[in-house]
């Protein structure tokens, strides 16, 4: 019998054709010195990330906060910047607000606890700080309201009349003024105890 001719018009394969159509490495097994791509050397070539084994690889740990300065620093910042905010807005409704001493407390604390990180300082002077803020901020919420009633600048109000507008602070206090001022203070010790959990 003879051998079937292929047609001209079709590409002829090379005398020298290798199985596997034209991969010299078809016939060769994973692991055989001289396989392209994989390394003979490295016994856990192949491996994926948690395939080895039963446990996952952990992450590092992350690094410990503990900047007592900087906690403070942050907390300062936070609340002068509360306590015009209170200001501002109390005098705007022309009352006392006593969510607002709450965000007032959490302020100072959540952002002493974040920044300054898990010292047992930073809970106690967030504490302090949150008191100052929400009493600083009702002074600012009785100027804004005194500047608008007589038609006067509140910086003249704040500044110069400073004395005066703390009697009449203190003459107008009463057991809410004091439960807003210690509401604040510990939402800023919980505040502060929470962000640096």
């Amino acid at each position: 019998m003879s051998q079937p001719v292929p047609p001209s018009n079709q590409p002829q394969p090379p005398s020298d054709a290798q199985p596997g159509g034209g991969n010299p490495f078809a016939d060769q097994q994973p692991g055989q010195p001289g396989q392209p791509g994989v390394p003979t050397g490295n016994p856990f070539a192949g491996q994926q990330p948690g395939q080895f084994g039963d446990v996952p690889f952990a992450p590092a740990p992350a690094p410990t906060r503990n900047n007592i300065g900087l906690g403070v620093a942050t907390a300062v910042a936070a609340a002068i910047v509360a306590a015009i905010l209170y200001g501002v807005i109390a005098g705007a409704l022309e009352r006392e607000v006593g969510y607002i001493a709450v965000g007032v407390g959490l302020l100072v604390g959540f952002a002493a606890g974040k920044v300054g990180g898990s010292n047992p300082v930073l809970p106690i002077v967030s504490a302090v700080l949150s008191l100052g803020a929400v009493y600083l901020g009702q002074l600012i919420g009785m100027a804004v309201i005194v500047s608008d009633k007589f038609s006067v600048s509140f910086t003249d109000v704040f500044f110069d009349k400073f004395g005066v507008l703390t009697d009449a602070w203190s003459e107008a206090a009463d057991f809410k003024t004091y439960l807003f001022i210690a509401i604040g203070a510990f939402a800023a010790y919980g505040g502060a105890r929470k962000a640096s959990a």
